[in-house]
């Protein structure tokens, strides 16, 4: 599977613009703030019908312009795709494959399998736990349409619990009959969530810890370790325990929706003991399994979006992702980098063919 050829129109900083892609290594080189890594944001609506950087699809609409149109003609297995994602200003937006409009863009999600690192990847360090449960997620969701079903529904019965513990509240009142429906809902949802996740991480976390040793040369030991009230207390005690507590604050305070992941170095969280560069190889080791793994669930190979990845790593780590990329797990990858000399020494030591696009 490959990006032939993508076209954008008052697509962030782009007026109108289209590129003709290699099939292997395509590469944006220029200063920060020409539009390098919206390039590789268009790729990404692509397959997830929506930004990886920017929630607001209204506000990547062009300055001044009441629309903007993302344009991509795939290779699939020997099969020509042509997928448009499209929003104007006032309208819903518009996800068409072939021609067909998709009445759930959820449809769409894991049909073009991809992974991105990005420098915003860093959230999933310093930030809550609520972007780990999302990387978490979205792995699990791009080949488990059932899974990505019951997340939406558990999602739904969290809000209307939490609204009626509001209403309880505000009219100091309770009703333990209508609140012990949206209970049942999230146990059955919720359970099954909590399966798959823990069933997920098995299978993931000695994928992760490979790829880690590959990029420090078995020089660091890290872990990733799942974090749920669940591993400890069922759904069904939780939620009778933490009654009053919820009846109190106005909403759910326990279930999978509290759930996390704990990034280790040396047994030490990375987020305070990890130097900039090992955070970063974390990060990208995680990203590198979520590649393994959404590839052997997919059968297809993902694309891969590497932005601005080599910043704050030492000639090592870079020439071990190398080595990395160089295997033939690999199929077509975007890269941006503001360092020229960097990246073309770099990719003369890739044995794939590739493309520099001077911004």
């Amino acid at each position: 599977m490959y990006l032939r050829k993508l076209s954008l129109v008052n697509f962030k900083n782009f007026d109108s613009k289209t590129f003709n892609f290699e099939k292997k290594i395509n590469c944006f080189v220029g200063l920060n703030g020409i539009g390098k890594t919206n390039i590789l944001d268009a790729i990404y609506y692509l397959s997830f019908t929506k930004s990886y950087f920017n929630p607001i699809a209204v506000q990547n609409i062009q300055h001044t312009k009441n629309f903007f149109m993302v344009e991509g003609d795939y290779t699939i297995n020997d099969r020509k795709e042509k997928i448009i994602c499209s929003l104007k200003k006032g309208q819903k937006k518009l996800l068409k494959r072939n021609g067909k409009a998709y009445d759930k863009f959820s449809e769409h999600v894991g049909q073009i399998p991809l992974v991105i690192i990005s420098p915003y990847d860093r959230d999933l360090v310093t930030d809550g736990s609520d972007g780990r449960r999302k990387f978490i997620d979205g792995v699990i969701s791009q080949q488990d349409k059932t899974y990505l079903k019951d997340l939406i529904a558990y999602n739904k019965v969290l809000s209307q619990r939490n609204a009626l513990l509001k209403y309880f509240a505000a009219n100091r009142t309770f009703d333990a009959v209508n609140l012990e429906v949206y209970n049942e809902q999230l146990i059955a949802y919720g359970s099954n969530i909590f399966d798959k996740r823990r069933s997920f991480l098995e299978n993931f976390i000695p994928i992760f810890n490979a790829k880690y040793q590959i990029i420090s040369n078995d020089k660091e030991q890290v872990d990733l370790i799942y974090k749920s009230q669940l591993l400890i207390s069922s759904y069904r005690d939780l939620l009778n325990k933490n009654l009053e507590k919820d009846k109190i604050l106005q909403y759910t305070t326990v279930g999978v929706h509290k759930d996390d992941l704990s990034f280790e170095i040396g047994n030490y969280p990375v987020k305070k003991f990890g130097s900039q560069g090992q955070q970063k190889s974390y990060l990208i080791a995680l990203k590198f399994a979520q590649f393994e793994f959404i590839k052997k669930q997919s059968n297809l190979i993902p694309i891969l979006l590497l932005d601005d990845i080599f910043d704050k790593l030492d000639e090592h780590r870079v020439s071990q992702i190398i080595n990395l990329v160089n295997n033939d797990e690999f199929g077509q990858i975007f890269i941006t980098d503001t360092h020229s000399e960097r990246i073309e020494k770099i990719l003369e030591q890739s044995n794939k063919s590739y493309q520099i696009y001077n911004m």
